[in-house]
Protein backbone atom coordinates (compact mmCIF):
# COMPACT_ATOMS: atom_id res chain seq x y z
CA UNK A 1 0.00 0.00 0.00
CA UNK A 2 1.65 2.95 -0.90
CA UNK A 3 1.34 6.37 1.19
CA UNK A 4 2.11 9.94 1.07
CA UNK A 5 5.37 11.31 2.96
CA UNK A 6 5.76 14.86 3.60
CA UNK A 7 9.42 15.76 4.76
CA UNK A 8 9.75 19.12 7.08
CA UNK A 9 12.67 21.32 5.79
CA UNK A 10 11.75 23.18 9.50
CA UNK A 11 12.60 26.58 9.89
CA UNK A 12 14.16 27.43 13.18
CA UNK A 13 12.44 30.55 15.25
CA UNK A 14 12.21 31.87 18.46
CA UNK A 15 9.42 31.77 21.21
CA UNK A 16 7.60 33.50 23.69
CA UNK A 17 6.73 30.47 25.78
CA UNK A 18 6.59 26.55 25.04
CA UNK A 19 2.73 27.12 23.44
CA UNK A 20 4.47 29.10 20.93
CA UNK A 21 6.50 26.24 19.93
CA UNK A 22 3.34 24.06 20.57
CA UNK A 23 1.36 25.85 18.02
CA UNK A 24 4.33 26.04 14.97
CA UNK A 25 4.01 22.43 15.49
CA UNK A 26 0.43 21.98 15.33
CA UNK A 27 0.40 24.17 12.10
CA UNK A 28 2.85 22.24 10.26
CA UNK A 29 1.22 19.00 11.27
CA UNK A 30 -2.05 20.66 9.95
CA UNK A 31 -0.38 21.53 6.74
CA UNK A 32 1.13 18.01 6.53
CA UNK A 33 -1.94 15.92 7.12
CA UNK A 34 -3.96 18.86 4.25
CA UNK A 35 -1.44 17.56 1.97
CA UNK A 36 -2.64 14.25 2.25
CA UNK A 37 0.26 12.69 4.21
CA UNK A 38 0.33 9.52 6.28
CA UNK A 39 3.79 10.39 7.74
CA UNK A 40 5.37 13.63 8.77
CA UNK A 41 9.41 13.70 9.34
CA UNK A 42 11.31 16.72 11.15
CA UNK A 43 14.68 17.61 11.44
CA UNK A 44 17.18 16.31 14.28
CA UNK A 45 17.89 18.97 17.30
CA UNK A 46 14.32 20.87 16.12
CA UNK A 47 13.26 21.22 19.69
CA UNK A 48 16.58 23.32 20.40
CA UNK A 49 15.05 26.84 19.25
CA UNK A 50 13.14 25.99 22.96
CA UNK A 51 16.46 27.32 24.03
CA UNK A 52 15.00 30.83 23.25
CA UNK A 53 13.04 30.61 26.19
CA UNK A 54 15.44 30.61 28.43
CA UNK A 55 17.99 33.51 30.37
CA UNK A 56 20.08 34.63 27.61
CA UNK A 57 23.17 33.78 30.05
CA UNK A 58 21.79 29.62 30.08
CA UNK A 59 20.38 29.72 26.24
CA UNK A 60 24.61 30.88 25.20
CA UNK A 61 25.52 27.98 27.17
CA UNK A 62 25.94 24.63 25.10
CA UNK A 63 26.11 22.56 28.64
CA UNK A 64 23.36 24.26 30.66
CA UNK A 65 21.05 24.88 27.95
CA UNK A 66 20.70 21.54 27.42
CA UNK A 67 20.12 20.46 31.55
CA UNK A 68 18.02 23.37 31.55
CA UNK A 69 15.55 21.74 28.61
CA UNK A 70 15.07 18.55 30.47
CA UNK A 71 11.84 20.02 31.72
CA UNK A 72 10.30 20.31 28.54
CA UNK A 73 10.96 16.82 27.71
CA UNK A 74 7.55 15.09 28.95
CA UNK A 75 5.46 18.35 27.54
CA UNK A 76 7.19 17.74 24.02
CA UNK A 77 6.09 13.53 24.03
CA UNK A 78 2.61 14.89 24.92
CA UNK A 79 2.10 17.26 22.31
CA UNK A 80 3.89 14.97 19.65
CA UNK A 81 1.52 12.24 20.72
CA UNK A 82 -1.49 14.04 20.80
CA UNK A 83 -0.86 15.41 17.36
CA UNK A 84 0.19 12.46 15.85
CA UNK A 85 -3.46 11.03 17.39
CA UNK A 86 -5.50 14.01 16.36
CA UNK A 87 -4.35 13.96 12.72
CA UNK A 88 -4.06 9.94 11.60
CA UNK A 89 -0.03 10.96 11.75
CA UNK A 90 3.23 8.90 12.00
CA UNK A 91 5.26 11.63 13.07
CA UNK A 92 9.07 11.37 13.88
CA UNK A 93 9.31 14.00 16.02
CA UNK A 94 12.28 16.46 16.27
CA UNK A 95 15.43 14.71 17.80
CA UNK A 96 16.14 15.79 21.53
CA UNK A 97 19.38 15.60 23.74
CA UNK A 98 17.60 13.81 26.23
CA UNK A 99 19.55 12.98 29.82
CA UNK A 100 19.87 9.39 30.18
CA UNK A 101 19.89 7.53 34.26
CA UNK A 102 23.36 7.37 34.00
CA UNK A 103 23.82 11.60 33.50
CA UNK A 104 24.96 11.19 30.21
CA UNK A 105 23.30 12.76 27.01
CA UNK A 106 21.69 11.08 24.31
CA UNK A 107 20.29 12.30 20.64
CA UNK A 108 16.80 10.31 20.87
CA UNK A 109 14.49 10.51 18.16
CA UNK A 110 10.67 9.25 18.18
CA UNK A 111 8.24 8.01 16.44
CA UNK A 112 4.81 8.10 17.06
CA UNK A 113 2.13 6.35 15.66
CA UNK A 114 -1.50 7.13 15.41
CA UNK A 115 -3.31 5.33 17.87
CA UNK A 116 -0.38 6.80 20.45
CA UNK A 117 2.15 4.40 20.12
CA UNK A 118 5.94 5.31 20.44
CA UNK A 119 9.35 4.18 19.71
CA UNK A 120 12.87 5.77 20.01
CA UNK A 121 16.00 5.40 18.02
CA UNK A 122 19.27 6.47 19.82
CA UNK A 123 21.77 8.48 17.09
CA UNK A 124 25.15 5.79 17.60
CA UNK A 125 27.78 7.71 16.12
CA UNK A 126 28.48 11.17 17.28
CA UNK A 127 29.84 14.05 14.74
CA UNK A 128 33.21 16.00 15.87
CA UNK A 129 31.09 18.93 17.24
CA UNK A 130 28.91 16.46 19.45
CA UNK A 131 31.63 14.51 20.85
CA UNK A 132 34.27 16.80 21.86
CA UNK A 133 32.39 20.25 22.39
CA UNK A 134 28.68 19.56 23.13
CA UNK A 135 29.35 16.75 24.88
CA UNK A 136 26.41 14.66 23.34
CA UNK A 137 27.08 10.61 23.84
CA UNK A 138 26.10 7.76 21.59
CA UNK A 139 23.18 6.16 22.51
CA UNK A 140 22.91 1.84 21.33
CA UNK A 141 20.71 0.01 19.51
CA UNK A 142 19.28 -0.27 16.38
CA UNK A 143 15.98 -0.74 15.57
CA UNK A 144 13.37 -1.16 13.18
CA UNK A 145 9.58 -0.17 13.84
CA UNK A 146 6.86 -2.19 12.50
CA UNK A 147 3.92 0.57 11.73
CA UNK A 148 1.10 0.30 9.48
CA UNK A 149 2.87 2.02 6.52
CA UNK A 150 5.56 -0.60 6.61
CA UNK A 151 8.61 -1.11 8.59
CA UNK A 152 10.93 1.68 9.10
CA UNK A 153 14.18 2.79 10.30
CA UNK A 154 15.80 5.84 12.17
CA UNK A 155 19.17 6.88 10.97
CA UNK A 156 20.05 10.26 12.81
CA UNK A 157 21.97 12.73 10.56
CA UNK A 158 25.94 11.59 10.63
CA UNK A 159 24.67 7.91 11.28
CA UNK A 160 23.10 7.71 7.30
CA UNK A 161 26.91 8.25 6.32
CA UNK A 162 27.89 5.16 7.65
CA UNK A 163 26.16 2.10 5.50
CA UNK A 164 26.24 -0.70 7.77
CA UNK A 165 23.67 1.08 10.92
CA UNK A 166 20.94 1.47 7.36
CA UNK A 167 21.85 -2.39 6.19
CA UNK A 168 21.37 -3.83 9.74
CA UNK A 169 17.60 -1.93 9.34
CA UNK A 170 17.09 -3.07 5.54
CA UNK A 171 17.93 -6.70 6.86
CA UNK A 172 15.23 -6.39 9.25
CA UNK A 173 13.04 -5.82 6.54
CA UNK A 174 13.07 -1.82 6.68
CA UNK A 175 11.10 -0.26 3.02
CA UNK A 176 11.63 3.67 4.45
CA UNK A 177 14.74 5.01 6.00
CA UNK A 178 14.11 8.39 8.20
CA UNK A 179 17.13 10.49 8.16
CA UNK A 180 16.60 13.97 10.37
CA UNK A 181 19.56 15.94 10.38
CA UNK A 182 21.47 19.01 11.55
CA UNK A 183 24.19 20.51 9.52
CA UNK A 184 25.83 23.99 9.97
CA UNK A 185 26.93 23.99 6.52
CA UNK A 186 26.14 23.23 2.89
CA UNK A 187 28.81 21.09 2.86
CA UNK A 188 27.61 18.91 6.20
CA UNK A 189 23.95 18.95 4.43
CA UNK A 190 25.67 17.17 1.21
CA UNK A 191 27.54 14.70 3.42
CA UNK A 192 23.55 13.35 4.91
CA UNK A 193 22.41 13.82 1.59
CA UNK A 194 24.97 11.81 -0.40
CA UNK A 195 24.88 9.16 2.40
CA UNK A 196 20.58 9.40 2.42
CA UNK A 197 21.11 8.16 -1.58
CA UNK A 198 23.77 5.86 -1.51
CA UNK A 199 21.46 3.67 1.14
CA UNK A 200 18.57 4.04 -1.06
CA UNK A 201 20.85 2.32 -3.86
CA UNK A 202 22.50 0.19 -1.99
CA UNK A 203 19.33 -1.06 -0.10
CA UNK A 204 16.63 -0.48 -2.63
CA UNK A 205 14.42 1.28 -0.68
CA UNK A 206 13.17 4.75 -0.03
CA UNK A 207 14.73 7.36 2.53
CA UNK A 208 13.40 10.59 3.70
CA UNK A 209 15.79 12.99 5.18
CA UNK A 210 14.79 16.27 6.92
CA UNK A 211 16.62 18.98 7.99
CA UNK A 212 16.91 21.93 10.00
CA UNK A 213 17.25 25.58 8.51
CA UNK A 214 17.85 29.07 9.29
CA UNK A 215 19.82 30.89 12.15
CA UNK A 216 19.28 30.42 16.01
CA UNK A 217 21.65 33.60 17.52
CA UNK A 218 20.48 32.76 20.82
CA UNK A 219 22.21 29.19 20.80
CA UNK A 220 25.32 27.66 20.16
CA UNK A 221 23.95 24.56 19.13
CA UNK A 222 22.26 25.38 16.95
CA UNK A 223 23.05 28.98 15.37
CA UNK A 224 23.66 27.71 11.57
CA UNK A 225 21.66 25.01 9.96
CA UNK A 226 21.64 24.81 6.05
CA UNK A 227 19.60 21.62 3.89
CA UNK A 228 17.03 20.93 1.74
CA UNK A 229 14.11 18.65 2.18
CA UNK A 230 14.43 15.26 0.01
CA UNK A 231 12.71 11.82 -0.55
CA UNK A 232 14.77 9.53 -2.49
CA UNK A 233 14.43 6.05 -3.62
CA UNK A 234 16.74 3.80 -5.42
CA UNK A 235 17.69 4.71 -9.39
CA UNK A 236 15.72 1.83 -10.96
CA UNK A 237 12.88 0.65 -12.27
CA UNK A 238 9.30 2.32 -10.84
CA UNK A 239 11.81 5.20 -9.78
CA UNK A 240 12.81 8.56 -10.95
CA UNK A 241 16.36 7.85 -13.11
CA UNK A 242 18.22 9.65 -10.56
CA UNK A 243 16.53 8.19 -7.62
CA UNK A 244 14.92 11.83 -6.33
CA UNK A 245 11.40 11.51 -5.65
CA UNK A 246 11.19 14.52 -4.25
CA UNK A 247 13.35 18.14 -3.23
CA UNK A 248 12.80 21.28 -1.74
CA UNK A 249 15.18 24.11 -2.50
CA UNK A 250 18.35 24.78 -0.48
CA UNK A 251 17.65 26.38 2.79
CA UNK A 252 13.97 26.54 2.11
CA UNK A 253 11.62 26.11 4.56
CA UNK A 254 8.26 24.38 4.06
CA UNK A 255 7.51 20.74 3.74
CA UNK A 256 8.44 18.42 0.86
CA UNK A 257 5.41 15.91 -0.24
CA UNK A 258 6.44 12.80 -2.01
CA UNK A 259 5.00 9.22 -2.69
CA UNK A 260 5.92 5.82 -0.57
CA UNK A 261 5.65 2.72 -2.22
CA UNK A 262 6.51 -0.21 -0.49
CA UNK A 263 5.16 -2.67 -3.47
CA UNK A 264 7.95 -0.77 -5.19
CA UNK A 265 10.96 -1.77 -2.93
CA UNK A 266 9.50 -4.69 -2.95
CA UNK A 267 9.35 -5.26 -7.06
CA UNK A 268 13.08 -3.70 -7.21
CA UNK A 269 14.55 -5.80 -4.82
CA UNK A 270 13.17 -8.91 -6.56
CA UNK A 271 14.10 -8.07 -10.06
CA UNK A 272 15.89 -4.51 -10.86
CA UNK A 273 17.78 -3.92 -12.98
CA UNK A 274 20.42 -4.21 -10.21
CA UNK A 275 20.16 -6.19 -7.38
CA UNK A 276 22.48 -4.39 -5.06
CA UNK A 277 19.69 -5.48 -1.80
CA UNK A 278 20.13 -9.18 -2.95
CA UNK A 279 23.94 -8.62 -3.78
CA UNK A 280 25.08 -7.02 -0.57
CA UNK A 281 26.64 -10.29 0.79
CA UNK A 282 28.93 -10.72 -2.10
CA UNK A 283 30.94 -8.22 -0.44
CA UNK A 284 31.93 -11.07 2.69
CA UNK A 285 33.26 -13.45 -0.16
CA UNK A 286 35.65 -10.64 -1.88
CA UNK A 287 39.50 -10.55 -0.16
CA UNK A 288 38.75 -6.77 1.27
CA UNK A 289 40.72 -6.80 4.24
CA UNK A 290 43.84 -7.00 4.09
CA UNK A 291 44.24 -4.71 0.49
CA UNK A 292 47.00 -6.03 -1.25
CA UNK A 293 49.32 -3.26 -1.92
CA UNK A 294 50.64 -3.30 -5.86
CA UNK A 295 53.69 -1.16 -6.93
CA UNK A 296 52.66 0.37 -10.11
CA UNK A 297 56.07 2.20 -11.38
Amino acid sequence: MSFIAASAAWDVSAHADFASYAGKFAQWCERARAGGASLAVFPEYGTMELASLLAPAVASDLHASIAALQAWLEPLRALWREQAVRHGLHILAPSFPERQNDGRYCNVARLFGPKGGEGEQHKLIMTRFEREQWHISAGSGIHVFETELGRVGIAICYDGEFPLIARAMAEAGATTLLVPSCTDTLHGYHRVAVGARARALENQFHVIQSPLVGLAPWSPAIDENHGAAAIYGPPDIGFPADGVIASGGIDQPGLVFGEIDPEKVAAVRKDGRVLNHQHWGEQGAMPLAPARIVRVA
